[in-house]
């Protein structure tokens, strides 16, 4: 026989030991801008454009093998997959967005980030005054068990909501 007096409605939940999450409710509730700067893309994209013209110019002089048909591509084969790689990381500059909300900060990218405000233990926005038209600010996090991540924000209004991120966060695990 059971001489539990207790319903279950009426236990107290019981807290996790050791440190407390970290709450941030952003203003407005979700804010999202780029994650580059648009100098930086363009400069992406006549990267990308430039590197891809001087390997077709050095095809078609023969610097391949000698052979300025499928042999010759053959030929550049490793350097064909070299500039797939530089354009398909520069697709994901372009696209790059970074977002904030109530379960955390979000980034699209080659592989998509994201990071739990209740897990974070450490917030830094890393920026150079001055070249924020060209290199985005970053917003380095780091997790109560180690883990970190790189945060690239050039939005104006996303930057602002990642500082006051950073300060009260500091301010909370000063407690």
């Amino acid at each position: 026989m059971n001489h539990d007096t207790h319903s279950p409605a009426s236990v107290e939940p019981q807290t996790k030991p050791g440190i407390a999450p970290f709450h941030f409710q952003p203003h407005p509730e979700v804010l999202e801008g780029a994650a580059f700067s648009r100098s930086f893309q363009t400069l992406t994209g006549l990267i990308v454009l430039g590197s891809a013209y001087w390997l077709l110019s050095l095809w078609q002089q023969g610097k391949f093998g000698g052979d300025t048909g499928v042999a010759g591509l053959k030929a550049a084969g490793w350097f064909i997959v070299a500039w797939a790689l530089l354009a398909w990381t520069a697709w994901h500059v372009l696209q790059s967005r970074v977002r904030i909300d109530a379960q955390g900060i979000h980034q699209t990218w080659i592989w998509d980030k994201h990071m739990a405000f209740d897990d974070l233990a450490f917030a830094k926005l890393i920026r150079i005054r001055g070249l924020e038209w060209f290199m985005a600010p970053r917003l380095y996090v780091r997790t109560l068990v180690g883990k970190f991540a790189v945060f690239y924000v050039t939005d104006a209004t996303v930057l602002a909501e990642c500082e006051r991120l950073s300060a009260e966060l500091k301010a909370f695990r000063q407690m």
